[in-house]
């Protein structure tokens, strides 16, 4: 069975996992533990421990628990309560982090009770915080901070040195596909690759690897990018050459949803410039992959892990 190892966090890597866990992959999850939002933030600093909101997230979409369990662990406490904010699955993680003592053990349980189909990794179990660097020098700390952040952002780097998880690179070493989910470059990805570690296992590594470009600009991140930019800046940690195959959308967004996204959010479609990637050799795989749920666009799963696995098995 093909090994896949997939870099991501929150929702743009929960997305793809969606789709992915229903093909028949050996599929291992790398998630950024830099997340301080609202209740991670407060379990953080109460319990001095990992980020946990986004590692449950993504255990979550590749779980095969029933709807009832998913609804549940979702579930978030109402304000004015002593738990505000907080949802099941936090609390459960936190818990289960005091009971054994460590996150790879807490992790083992959690995976067990939630029939999770494949891994999911923390790259560290560090507490440490995301520091986001501007055009003009300044420095943002936080990864709520840095996504919430009107100034323009052109690096991150971390608050302490960090310790990768050593399973971490057991499983890049024996990928045979390494994969960049889509996401906020600076608070998803950036985390992974900014890590020495990380960087230097990929490098030796026999896999290939893919980049799956987000559908839209982020503000103050990717302005008026096109997909070999985000490339580039893939490649400013990686070094050229570090991708080698992107995913892309080659669907028109209709002008209802281009107009909201626009207005609303200051976002706008990704480009696809053919000549430029193959200039960079990079190999495009081109399809039409949105979805739309609950009024916001997103990347076909299914479609995505379709084009995945049709990918990997063809090179065999």
């Amino acid at each position: 069975m093909k090994k896949i190892v997939i870099f991501g966090g929150g929702s743009g890597l929960s997305q793809l996992l969606k789709g992915l866990k229903l093909f028949p992959i050996d599929l291992t999850a790398i998630v950024s533990m830099s997340d301080n939002g609202k209740s991670t933030g407060m379990l953080r600093k109460d319990f001095n421990i990992p980020a946990v909101g986004d590692i449950t997230k993504v255990m979550l979409s590749m779980s095969d628990a029933d709807q009832d369990t998913i609804d549940l662990l979702n579930y978030r406490f109402h304000a004015s309560s002593s738990i505000e904010s907080h949802s099941i699955k936090n609390l459960m993680l936190t818990a289960l982090l005091d009971i054994k003592g460590n996150c790879k053990d807490a992790l083992k349980v959690l995976n067990k009770m939630l029939l999770v189909k494949g891994r999911v990794l923390p790259l560290t179990e560090d507490s440490v915080d995301l520091i986001g660097i501007t055009d003009k020098g300044e420095e943002i700390v936080g990864e709520d901070e840095l996504s919430h952040s009107d100034k323009k952002i052109v690096d991150v780097r971390y608050s302490k040195p960090i310790k990768v998880n050593a399973d971490v690179i057991k499983a890049i070493k024996n990928a045979d596909l390494i994969i960049f989910s889509s996401g906020s470059l600076f608070t998803s990805i950036y985390p992974h690759i900014i890590a020495p570690d990380v960087v230097d296992a990929i490098s030796k590594s026999k896999a290939k690897t893919m980049y799956i470009c987000n559908l839209v600009t982020q503000p103050g991140e990717t302005d008026n990018f096109k997909v070999s930019d985000h490339i580039k800046m893939l490649e400013k940690h990686l070094g050229v050459g570090g991708i080698n195959i992107v995913l892309a959308n080659g669907e028109t967004i209709n002008k209802e949803m281009a107009k909201k996204y626009a207005t609303r959010e200051q976002k706008d479609p990704v480009l696809i410039d053919e000549n430029k990637l193959k200039k960079m050799d990079i190999e495009l795989i081109k399809d039409n992959l949105i979805s739309i749920e609950n009024g916001f666009l997103r990347h076909d799963s299914l479609k995505v892990g379709y084009l995945i696995f049709s990918y990997l098995m063809d090179g065999e």
